[in-house]
């Protein structure tokens, strides 16, 4: 029995989800979709809501796929199709300063994983206002959704970088022994 093809990365900005996404792509040989990709338009225009429903959907549709992203509110166009679900609960100490450093470090330069056309900004407000604020926006429903998650899905919780290390060593091993477990 194979592991799953269609698995969904979830957690805060400079947790990692791309990088993890483009190791599981690159060891498994599946697509992955970045979801800022599709939300950003060159310039930083924000896609409209019905076109980025309709290209999650195409998306979630496929056979195989990593997907990285939160967007919860497209999670009912996800969760159906998924067949894995690995959710970076790194603390915030690791999380935050690696956002800040990519903002730094790629600043006036292109990132694939954000859209064709859009040049990295540091920008203080996306900083305090998205990554500092995940715990009090977004995790409690990440932990809940992780905590019951359907029967036919693996949830992998990954809580610091060695665990996220081990597992991408160890892929596609890890994502395999975890999809056969949650089978029984």
């Amino acid at each position: 029995m194979g592991g799953p093809k269609r698995i969904l990365i979830l957690g805060p900005s400079g947790a990692g989800k791309s990088t993890l996404a483009r190791a599981i792509g690159k060891r498994l040989n599946i697509p992955v979709v970045h979801l800022d990709a599709i939300n950003w338009n060159p310039g930083w225009v924000q896609a409209d809501t019905e076109s980025f429903r309709e290209r999650v959907a195409e998306w979630a549709m496929q056979d195989a796929w990593v997907m990285d992203g939160n967007y919860t509110n497209h999670l009912d166009l996800r969760m159906p199709r998924a067949e894995a679900v690995i959710w970076l609960d790194l603390p915030r100490s690791v999380y935050f300063p690696r956002a800040v450093w990519r903002s730094i470090r790629h600043y006036g330069r292109e990132r694939g994983d954000v859209g064709v056309g859009n040049r990295e900004r540091f920008e203080l407000s996306f900083l305090l206002d998205w990554v500092w604020t995940y715990p009090k926006r977004s995790r409690a429903h990440h932990a809940e959704l992780m905590a019951n998650p359907p029967a036919e899905i693996s949830g992998i919780i990954l809580k610091s970088r060695k665990e996220v290390a081990r597992f991408t060593k160890t892929l596609p091993n890890s994502l395999e022994i975890r999809h056969s477990q949650d089978q029984r």
